[in-house]
Parts: C-alpha cells; structure tokens; sequence
C-alpha cells in the first residue's frame, strides 16, 4: 500500500498489508514513520520510495528500512525497438 504518511501507514498495517511503501517523505520523517511501523507490526514490509537519487540513497537507509525503490534507475533508460519472428 503507497502512503504518504506515518499515519497512513500504520492504518495499512492494521488492516493486513503485508508492504507498506512510504512515498516521497523527507528521510527524518521516512525513518521516524518506519520506526513506528516496524514496532507495531514487525514483520511488514517498509519500502522507501519517491525522489530518491543515488545521490541521497545513503540518507533513506536505516534499520527500519527493507526496500528501497529508486525511479531514476529508469526514467531516463534508453528504448530499444527489436521484434521477435518465430
């Protein structure tokens, strides 16, 4: 479940997401809102997600922190066009 908040995700925890996937947050509030969570429902998932460059990726890793999701790795990926005959 995407929320953009703590609070928004401790709902989607209570009610049974197993990912809870914290977007666009700054990292003190990210790192503040996984902590809360983790201790309420450890075994859910946390995903940091939103703005994070490799650049700032040091910064949205923690202890609370399972998964993070880096956009920029695609965004600008160049296409390929090929076709498949069999």
């Amino acid at each position: 479940v995407e929320c953009s908040s703590a609070d928004e995700a401790l709902a989607a925890a209570e009610a049974g997401a197993d990912i809870v996937l914290l977007d666009n947050l700054a990292p003190q509030e990210l790192h503040a809102a996984a902590a809360q969570v983790k201790a309420a429902h450890p075994r859910v998932t946390v995903e940091a997600s939103g703005g994070i460059v490799l650049e700032t990726l040091p910064q949205f890793l923690g202890p609370h922190i399972d998964v993070v999701s880096m956009g920029c790795l695609t965004h600008s990926a160049p296409a390929l066009d090929f076709a498949l005959r069999v």
